[in-house]
């Protein structure tokens, strides 16, 4: 059973919306008209005056510094007057009153005066363009991750097959089902003022040191404490409206709540990269791979966030799990006017291996084998050279495993005259690329005889806490009953955001040794035993010839059956290599959903933006074109288990990659149901309607 399974479900368990506090005041937002403009003017006097308003604060109020963001502090929490809008997202002001309507109805009231000026919204173009789209920066290239081993041209000169293809996805939104929240509360103990903000984001220490810096305070005077979210899958990493939130509050000396509406969050938090990307590919007679030449721009929008991270994901990535000799990758991440891009599940790999899996199809088909056949051909082993240039240890076993699994259902559907598409995928777990990866974990046995496990993580619906308490299960034998798992944001038991897949991986990890130390000291009773786990050991590309640039991946094949009637996919077959599957009805659980997230990704989710102004053209859930429960096809999950060496258990991530194959296997069904191939995302499931 999940950990807080009875109050998930009852719905006893609070969210940050849910929380009271006496005094409390309520914060809400006042958002651009427009998503390029200079800022002459803003006037807060009607509001002001507005019913209930206590205060209106503008960027000229902050006491500490107007940027934050996770890599680059290029993300103003609010537009000052004399600067320039940058997205449809940016913060003007933020009003504060005494109910949430009043806040919200004197938001209107807020009198900005603008200059507009013309949006960038091309990547393409703007990568070219010597005007700024974003204000404050001083090009509109945000990264370029390359990197070439071999002699791609004359490989792809003497190979007997070449498919030189373009591929484009589409901008989605995370949809995650609990809009953003915060609760700052201020206090005064021993003459030192604190403040302790309430926060459902994926990273509660970045939130912390962001929140100091737009405050001007050192950060040990903030607690940021982790309340369990309603979904994130990347979208809850960037600050949404904490740092409002806590400024308001800190300004006032009282507690503040801001709570974004949904079309407030779909306007500010980033979403997933649109890129565009060109594949020339080679293989010999056999079909066996002989070279691969990617080209790629991701539209990043306006702020950093962790476009550049995806857009090197995206690149490293690009080849999937298949084997190279000669490989030669660009991919650039493009400042725009549209909306930022960053974290959302799969971080890069989906758009990379949508376009490598329609590589490999077509090269099959000028083969004459199959599907499954290529891949088989081509799948990596251990000692093979992956894509940037690292050598792959036994964990990549997987790969080939989930082919062997997947291949029964495979030959039954082409028996049967079923239109098929396969798609096979890697996506690494943990954050790699020389980052210096940290997870701390407690155990603490009280004298009334529970158990405390104290963890940093996020839970957001991946269940880390159930995973917590199945490790403390395993290493000491205790009750579950006596187990209580807490999310510790007091301490730093962690490093960086819940990201990427590495929940399960570092938590576990950091509770097994939190375990062993307890073990170490004969259980004492009273005693905080602290454990520790790192991944301190990965390389950054090009910093040696082979860096090991991540120090674990997961596998997916993904197998798409399509009816032949009526177009529509009456099945999906997925084996997924997880290292240990520590809780395989979690995993299921992962699989499933993350399957559904991949078939509206591939046929119908969108979240477009009017190229004259940079708006979203979609305000609502209804609008996003999520694929409705009752519309899903039935999905079977093969769980395989080809242990990391390098990780507690084994284990492997299953978060990230469960949607990275789906794409490129629908679009292979698809074509095998009429004959078109699909090179865009939303694809469409009959001729003719691709466009």
């Amino acid at each position: 059973m999940k950990y807080e399974a009875k109050e998930l479900a009852l719905g006893d368990r609070g969210y940050i919306d849910d929380l009271r506090v006496p005094g409390m005041l309520h914060a809400s937002l006042v958002l651009t008209k427009h998503a390029r403009a200079d800022i002459n003017g803003i006037d807060t006097t009607q509001a002001l005056s507005s019913p209930g308003v206590v205060a209106v604060f503008t960027a000229a109020d902050i006491p500490g510094e107007l940027k934050v963001g996770l890599i680059y502090k290029d993300w103003p929490i609010m537009i000052p007057v004399g600067g320039r809008t940058s997205y449809a997202g940016d913060v003007l002001a933020v009003v504060v009153a005494d109910t949430r309507l009043n806040s919200r109805n004197a938001t209107a009231l807020v009198d900005v005066d603008y200059s507009p000026l013309t949006p960038i919204t091309n990547a393409a173009t703007a990568i070219q363009s010597d005007d700024i789209a974003v204000w404050g920066t001083q090009s509109n290239v945000l990264s370029r991750s390359a990197y070439q081993r071999g002699d791609v041209d004359a490989a792809l000169a003497s190979s007997k097959f070449v498919v030189d293809e373009s591929f484009s996805t589409q901008r989605i939104e995370h949809a995650f089902l609990e809009p953003e929240s915060t609760l700052a509360v201020p206090s005064l103990n021993d003459g030192v003022r604190r403040l302790h903000v309430y926060s459902g984001g994926q990273g509660v220490w970045d939130d912390r040191n962001d929140i100091a810096r737009v405050l001007g305070i050192d950060h040990s005077n903030i607690t940021v404490e982790l309340l369990s979210n309603g979904g994130a899958f990347g979208g809850k990493e960037d600050m949404s409206n904490q740092a409002q939130t806590a400024l308001a509050a800190w300004l006032l000396d009282v507690p503040v709540k801001g709570t974004l509406s949904r079309e407030e969050s779909l306007l500010i938090h980033a979403k997933r990269h649109p890129i565009e990307m060109r594949y020339t590919a080679g293989c010999d007679a056999e079909g066996r791979l002989t070279a691969l030449k990617v080209r790629a721009i991701g539209d990043s929008g306006a702020y950093a966030s962790v476009g550049m991270k995806v857009l090197e994901r995206m690149a490293g990535h690009a080849s999937g799990p298949y084997a190279l000799d000669n490989i030669d990758v660009e991919a650039i991440a493009a400042r725009t006017n549209n909306p930022v891009c960053g974290a959302f599940r799969g971080f890069g790999a989906n758009q990379a291996q949508f376009a490598m899996e329609g590589v490999m199809d077509r090269l099959a088909l000028l083969v004459g084998i199959s599907g499954w056949e290529i891949r088989k051909r081509n799948v990596i082993h251990p000692g093979s050279i992956w894509g940037p240039g690292q050598i792959m240890n036994d964990g990549c076993l997987g790969a080939d495993m989930c082919l062997d699994e997947i291949k029964p259902f495979y030959d039954e559907a082409v028996a049967a005259g079923h239109a098929v598409g396969l798609g096979l995928g890697l996506k690494n777990s943990g954050l790699g690329n020389g980052f210096k990866e940290i997870s701390g974990a407690v155990v603490h046995f009280r004298t009334d005889g529970i158990v405390e496990v104290r963890h940093g993580w996020t839970e957001m619906g991946q269940g880390i806490n159930t995973v917590a308490l199945q490790v403390v299960v395993q290493e000491l034998g205790i009750d579950p009953e006596r187990i209580r798992v807490i999310v510790d944001t007091t301490r730093e038991l962690g490093f960086g955001q819940t990201t990427g897949s590495r929940g399960t991986l570092m938590g576990a990890g950091a509770v097994k040794a939190a375990c062993e130390a307890a073990r170490a000291a004969d259980l004492a009773v009273g005693v905080d035993h602290y454990g520790e786990y790192r991944i301190d050991w990965t390389q950054k590309l090009g910093e040696v010839e082979n860096p090991v640039i991540h120090s674990t991946f997961g596998y997916a094949s993904q197998l798409v059956v399509v009816d032949r009637e009526t177009g529509k996919i009456s099945q999906v077959v997925a084996a997924h290599d997880v290292g240990r599957a520590v809780n395989p009805t979690l995993c299921e659980g992962q699989i499933e959903g993350s399957i559904h997230m991949g078939l509206g990704y591939a046929l119908t989710e969108d979240f477009p933006s009017d190229p004259a102004t940079g708006f979203p053209t979609v305000s609502t859930l209804r609008g996003l074109g999520i694929i409705r429960a009752k519309d899903m096809p039935p999905v079977k999950v093969i769980l395989v288990e080809s242990p990391e060496p390098n990780a507690p258990y084994g284990i492997k991530g299953v978060g990230e990659i469960g949607l990275v194959p789906t794409a490129g296997a629908v679009a292979a069904a698809l074509f095998d149901y009429d004959g078109q191939w699909r090179t865009k995302l939303p694809m469409r499931p009959t001729a003719g309607d691709d466009d």
